[in-house]
């Protein structure tokens, strides 16, 4: 939990937030309404005798009462995907739109991915992206076993996307959950903090800036674009949005999320944001008993 110290200043009840770190995370999965209607899914759940409660924020998102949520008959059949809650935030706070084109930059394993195609009604185009061969296969699965048949899997360094293999010459949206030193997952993986060092987050934070400034490049104006991550270092948050601010077109816009969450930070040690980062998100562990996320929205803005 050193690591985590940094954060007392910017935290609010900082002695919770540690405790809500220590505790394991619960399990959670998000209704694939591709597949059944968020009625049919509960309908089934309640029959196999499978407890769950139903996020107050989401109605697709559901807590299981389960150590094994994807043996359950649900998840076999597609009806259901393990996803922290958490990470169900930030295709929802995208909102695409049935028939538009939106591009998700660093995909895999494709939980988002299959979620912003469900969100579409599973019409339009999703070109689900990323840069690690390996992890390709895991997306392709979980698109197959999810019926998302908008999806289309490119294998390619998100910072210098290319737009030739496509029809047209611009996304209407775009998502980037940027790899990152993944502080806000230590719920579920305790040792995500072993490896930490402040030379790792600022060379993360430069491949996170490259990405970011892509995403706004191939996108039209007036599009939009997230951004998120599940840490909580600002070099990899606020700092990588300012970035972007100074160096594209673009705008910090404001979104309505139903969980509790803390505001963007405006200054970190001696440096300062734009004050329009107060609009972006960050989400602690002891606010929703959940892990650590941060959001935020971009819109495209004319040269």
């Amino acid at each position: 939990m050193e690591p985590l110290g940094r954060y007392r200043p910017i935290i609010d009840d900082f002695e919770a937030f540690l405790e809500a770190c220590r505790r394991p995370l619960g399990n959670a999965v998000r209704i694939n309404t591709i597949a059944a209607s968020v009625e049919r899914t509960l309908e089934v759940l309640d029959s196999e005798g499978v407890a769950y409660e139903q996020a107050d924020w989401n109605p697709r998102v559901l807590r299981l009462e389960t150590d094994s949520p994807g043996s359950t008959w649900t998840s076999f059949h597609g009806m259901t995907h393990g996803q922290e809650e958490v990470s169900a935030v930030p295709p929802v706070v995208l909102d695409p739109q049935p028939g538009e084109r939106v591009w998700d930059a660093c995909a895999a394993p494709g939980g988002k991915a299959t979620q912003l195609a469900a969100l579409m009604d599973d019409r339009g185009t999703v070109v689900a992206n990323d840069s690690n061969l390996g992890r390709i296969s895991a997306l392709r699965f979980n698109a197959e076993r999810l019926g998302a048949t908008s999806l289309a899997v490119t294998n390619a360094d998100a910072r210098n996307y290319s737009m030739k293999p496509f029809s047209f010459d611009a996304f209407d949206r775009a998502l980037v959950d940027a790899p990152c030193s993944c502080e806000g997952t230590i719920r579920k993986n305790p040792d995500a903090l072993d490896d930490w060092s402040e030379g790792y987050v600022d060379s993360v934070s430069g491949i996170q800036k490259g990405i970011l400034r892509r995403a706004i490049q191939t996108t039209r104006e007036g599009g939009q674009i997230v951004y998120s991550t599940c840490t909580f270092a600002p070099e990899e948050n606020e700092a990588v949005v300012q970035h972007a601010l100074d160096e594209e077109n673009c705008r910090v816009v404001e979104f309505d999320v139903g969980l509790e969450h803390s505001p963007g930070l405006t200054e970190w040690d001696d440096r300062r944001f734009d004050d329009s980062l107060e609009q972006a998100i960050r989400i602690y562990p002891h606010q929703n008993d959940t892990g650590g996320f941060f959001v935020a929205k971009l819109e495209v803005t004319a040269e």
